[in-house]
């Protein structure tokens, strides 16, 4: 039976709308504007790669780090939504201010600095989900959060493409064009947070302590003790760390990866365009897929999924064949992230829920980290980004026969 969304799901998938924004530009805009920038200044092209890689993953293990520890001060209440909102402002003001840094260094810098507030946003963003909806419906909310997240963050992103492909035309330059890309997709994405920020209300909360700094690092590991105790929780963590690793270091280097491969920019970005309009479609076709057939085993088909992607990204040198990869892409992208999230929110105890999604984040993020660093290291040292790609279809591979444990266990 169908059932409608009530006004806290659609403001909680309503911020999906917004942030998904500032990924979406960071997967196509920002690494061509970022090897622009790098080549004017005398970076080799391998370098480029590299230097990017490295970038995004000192931000995912920053995210790694400061992710926990913050996610179990957000557990505490009234402090959630607190914590959320900063986090998401930063980062869009961050966004904001993109076309200002002059040296490929300083861009970095800034870049490292909103990639961190917009991962932070999510953990405690993740971690709502407990609180506006049931488990019952959890995989389907889940499902449509990143569903119009995918095709909401496409209207900034043509509107930008227009300035940004068209710039001689409009009579700008290239750095103007970019500044009001930067600023169109800033503004977008502090508007659709401000819904959520100022109705969410923390169900499920921790009493505030005396010495709430002291107490949460116990609480911390505290919980880090649990979750090696509840074996299925910690299982599910390790085949997320390994198999998101293929998903997160996919979007973050698809756009640099074709680029150092030498493909048309513009084809490049038509092409992500298309991910993110299969990933509609696809991602409601998996929320309702979850009300039918068993989660761990639809996560199990999106993980054998990714790992036939990442073989075929191995050879890949052409420009059909990159567009043939963002279709396979958009079509289980938000399926294994929307499940996985929803799978672990109804396995953890709610009242915790930020500090495990601060796990969560870890497991995510640093497998992200590692994915990135393997691209970046294996490119410079070897010559052949292929071979890079190659160490992460094998995660995949790992991820999956963790995960079929923790379904055995059931």
């Amino acid at each position: 039976m169908k059932v409608k969304l009530n006004r806290q799901e659609i403001r909680w998938i309503v911020y999906d709308i917004g942030n998904s924004a500032f990924i979406l530009l960071v997967s196509t805009i920002l690494p061509i504007y970022f090897n622009s920038l790098s080549s004017s200044q005398g970076v080799a092209q391998d370098n480029y790669l590299s230097y990017w890689s490295y970038a995004t993953s000192i931000s995912t293990l920053a995210v790694a780090v400061l992710g926990p520890i913050l996610g179990t001060l957000a557990d505490y209440k009234d402090q959630k939504k607190k914590i959320f909102l900063l986090s998401a402002l930063c980062g869009a003001l961050s966004l904001a201010c993109f076309w200002i840094p002059s040296t490929w260094f300083s861009f970095l810098v800034l870049y490292i600095v909103a990639k961190i507030c917009y991962s932070l946003s999510l953990i405690f963003y993740d971690s709502m989900l407990v609180d506006i909806t049931t488990d019952e419906r959890m995989d389907s909310v889940s499902s449509k959060g990143y569903a119009w997240g995918y095709i909401g963050s496409c209207i900034p992103f043509l509107i930008s493409l227009i300035f940004v492909l068209m710039y001689e035309s409009l009579g700008m330059s290239i750095n103007t064009a970019m500044m009001i890309a930067f600023i169109i997709n800033a503004v977008w994405w502090i508007v659709f947070t401000l819904p959520l920020a100022f109705h969410y209300k923390q169900k499920y909360y921790i009493e505030h302590q005396a010495h709430p700094v002291k107490d949460t690092f116990v609480r911390l590991y505290n919980t880090l003790k649990d979750a090696r105790k509840q074996k299925k929780v910690f299982l599910f963590l390790l085949a997320f760390f390994f198999f998101i690793d293929g998903v997160y270091t996919i979007i973050d280097m698809a756009t640099a990866y074709g680029t150092s491969l030498g493909l048309d920019t513009t084809g490049l970005l038509l092409a992500l365009l298309v991910t993110q309009i299969v990933a509609f479609p696809a991602s409601l076709i998996f929320a309702l897929l979850s009300k039918k057939q068993d989660t761990g085993k639809l996560i199990k088909i999106c993980i054998v999924a990714y790992f036939c992607i990442a073989v075929f990204a191995i050879q890949l040198d052409k420009q059909w064949e990159f567009w043939l990869l963002a279709v396979a892409v958009g079509c289980f992208q938000g399926g294994i992230q929307a499940l996985s999230r929803s799978y672990f929110a109804k396995i953890i105890p709610d009242n915790t829920s930020g500090e495990f999604f601060g796990l969560f984040d870890i497991c995510g993020k640093g497998a992200s980290f590692l994915g990135t660093f393997l691209i970046g290291f294996i490119t410079q040292l070897t010559g052949k980004q292929n071979l890079g790609v190659a160490a992460i279809s094998i995660m995949f591979l790992i991820g999956l026969y963790i995960f079929h444990k923790v379904t055995k266990m059931e």
